[in-house]
């Protein structure tokens, strides 16, 4: 194999522990915001990007890895089947959780209910990124997946 093969193979498990770096940076930026803003209308617009852009990204992470990374995985590694299904059930769960803060912030719930849906969103996405990471990196320092990483794990 050469060297710049090896590179390639190596790099989708640093690209999940990058973007899962990100998407946690995304979060505390978001509880950040949250924590600062008071009632004034600029506050309140920036809490409501840095919402919506979290929410993005997270959720197309997950659509990524569920589209184009895990059926990869899955075909190399079938005995990683339930590890898939039960990330692919976090997945769902976490959209569900995401689909209430949306909702929260369309409604300009008050901070302290904001803080609650993004305290919830916060526990379950690291137990998630955690387990995944422990689960997967190993598998992903030799996965041969032709593919964008954008396109994989939800380019940030």
């Amino acid at each position: 194999m050469a060297e710049g093969e090896k590179t390639r193979l190596v790099a989708w498990s640093r690209e999940m522990r990058e973007v899962h770096h990100r998407l946690r940076a995304a979060l505390r930026a978001t509880r950040e915001a949250l924590e600062d803003g008071g009632d004034a209308e600029p506050a309140t617009r920036e809490l409501l990007l840095f919402c919506r852009g979290f929410c993005t990204a997270l959720t197309r992470h997950h659509r990524g890895e569920d589209r184009t990374l895990f059926p990869a995985v899955a075909a190399a590694h079938p005995e990683l089947g339930d590890t898939l299904r039960r990330l692919e059930q976090d997945h769902s769960m976490i959209e569900y959780l995401l689909d209430g803060l949306r909702k929260a912030v369309d409604a300009a719930a008050s901070p302290g209910e904001l803080d609650r849906h993004l305290e919830g969103i916060a526990a379950i996405m690291e137990n998630h990124f955690a387990y995944e990471e422990r689960r997967l990196l190993t598998v992903l320092d030799a996965l041969e997946l032709d593919a964008d990483p954008g396109e994989a794990l939800g380019g940030l």
